[in-house]
């Protein structure tokens, strides 16, 4: 499995969003491993293909701790199920590359506060999807 291209979208969103010196973990895992998760966090006793913990609070109106020039701020966690991944790639006839990206880029976006609960919200990030996946090379 290509990770690099995944590495690749993480960073350009990160610049998009201009966030600075940020830490974020990107874990890959298993359907069960996910499903356990989406159950004990979210209430769905269902797999999912990504999940995202922020370390900080994203609502609208929160007010952002600064950190010193010299730390790493840690924006959270994404958690991928690869299984999930695999199917919805072999379903869109594309590399599970590219959908792993996507998946991360997404996690990402939702760990900076981007929601898409709604039609609005949700078309904002997959525009910010698209340019963060842009001229990555899958």
């Amino acid at each position: 499995m290509k990770t690099k291209p995944l590495l690749l979208a993480a960073r350009k969103v990160l610049v998009n969003e201009n966030t600075g010196s940020v830490e974020v973990s990107v874990v890959l895992t298993d359907d069960p491993t996910v499903h356990a998760l989406n159950r004990e966090y979210r209430g769905k006793d269902k797999p999912t293909d990504v999940l995202s913990f922020a370390q900080r609070d994203v609502h609208p109106g929160a007010v952002r701790i600064a950190v010193q020039s010299h730390e790493t701020e840690s924006l959270g966690d994404v958690i991928i199920s690869v299984e999930t991944a695999a199917r919805q790639a072999k379903t869109q006839g594309i590399p599970l590359a590219h959908e792993l990206a996507l998946l991360t880029v997404h996690g990402i976006l939702h760990l900076l506060g981007y929601t898409d609960d709604t039609e609005e919200g949700a078309e904002q990030m997959r525009e910010k999807e698209r340019q963060a996946l842009s001229g990555v090379n899958i």
